[in-house]
């Protein structure tokens, strides 16, 4: 392996990839001081209204926002570093004696693709086996000290829960696991054959059953009908929900593994509670996004090669402004696949793509 790794990989590859990660980890690592220093000064007031422990924000809420951000940005900051050492390089005349001694562009960017391969497998295992376990811990904390706010829950429910029922709830208390203003339908095909109405229904935990209190139920038989008054009594049954079902929490699907993620997926085309799309979004995205490394490796070197007069601000405030265009494209893509008719698999490769291809023809232009 050591053999190996000596014969294909040069000096100047060697060279390049300590830069490459030095810079990297570093550039990382300073960000991450500011987000949780800025992250800290705005949360403070929660975690002192809670009485949170140091243990509890350490190992639950920072154990998830660290890896999150760390992965979410890993890509951007990569770009920002890549810009940041090539253009130092390209202006203290490094590459230009590489290229004039017949080492071609391609061959020099080998060792950058190397690197944003690494980095490239790291987010990607992150993003498939990682970031939900921890997501999973930073959203609890989040949700139990009411960083976000608003109420969770959601109003005017419909929900399919097979093929024949749908239900209707108007509005849901989570606190007493109580829905308002229930309406279970069965059909027929397309004809309506029993129609249940009830003032609320309530969960219960322990018997993971549904109680439905003051109901009326309509039976119909062609141009039969029958009534069932039990508007003092109760229902005890078993329905395919739960109280999740009614209760929305800002990127609750980050969360979900990755099999549990497109078990829902499936389950939700059949009761179309209206968050497939963003859970399709979210689920394609941990594959695709990754791949976001090679794509600003390209354009970094691409754009920083080249010695220019004023040093490395010039490519450094190109970076900048890209690494904001970026964000800014995969801001509209979400909201084009969540919002619009858009497919969640177009919708997350737009941003690579454009990028792609801005990408190559930086690349033409680039020193040879």
């Amino acid at each position: 392996m050591k053999a190996f790794f000596y014969r294909h990989i040069k000096v100047i590859d060697r060279y390049i990839i300590k830069k490459y990660l030095g810079t990297f980890v570093f550039t990382l690592g300073i960000f991450l001081v500011v987000m949780v220093i800025f992250d800290v000064s705005e949360h403070l007031d929660n975690f002192l209204k809670y009485h949170s422990s140091l243990h509890d924000i350490v190992f639950k809420y920072y154990a998830g926002f660290i890896p999150f951000y760390l992965n979410f940005l890993s890509p951007l900051i990569n770009f920002l570093a890549v810009i940041y050492f090539t253009s130092k390089m390209a202006n203290q005349t490094e590459i230009v004696p590489i290229l004039s001694g017949k080492v071609s562009f391609n061959r020099f960017l080998r060792p950058y693709f190397i690197c944003a391969g690494l980095i490239f497998t790291v987010s990607f295992l992150a993003n498939i086996f990682l970031i939900p376990y921890t997501n999973k811990l930073k959203i609890s904390f989040e949700n139990s000290h009411s960083f976000n706010g608003d109420d969770p829950t959601k109003s005017e429910v419909h929900i399919q829960l097979d093929k024949h029922t749908y239900v209707y709830v108007q509005s849901y208390d989570n606190s007493i696991h109580t829905g308002y203003q229930f309406v279970m339908e069965k059909f027929d095909g397309d004809d309506l054959k029993e129609k249940l109405v009830a003032n609320t229904v309530v969960y219960d935990s322990l018997k993971r059953k549904w109680t439905i209190t003051g109901y009326t139920i309509r039976y119909i038989n062609g141009l039969k009908e029958k009534w069932v008054d039990g508007i003092t009594k109760k229902i005890d049954t078993v329905l395919d929900m739960r109280p999740t079902d009614f209760i929305v929490y800002d990127n609750q699907f980050t969360a979900m593994s990755t099999s549990d993620l497109a078990r829902n997926i499936t389950k939700e085309k059949i009761r179309g509670t209206g968050q497939i799309k963003e859970m399709r979004y979210d689920y394609d995205q941990r594959f695709v996004y990754p791949f976001s490394a090679f794509v600003l490796t390209l354009i970094a070197v691409s754009i920083s090669s080249r010695k220019v007069r004023g040093g490395i601000g010039l490519p450094l405030g190109i970076g900048i402004f890209l690494c904001f265009t970026y964000i800014v494209v995969d801001r509209f893509a979400f909201v084009f696949a969540v919002k619009g008719d858009m497919p969640a698999i177009i919708a997350v490769c737009i941003p690579n793509g454009i990028f792609g291809l801005v990408g190559l023809y930086l690349l033409k232009q680039a020193p040879k």
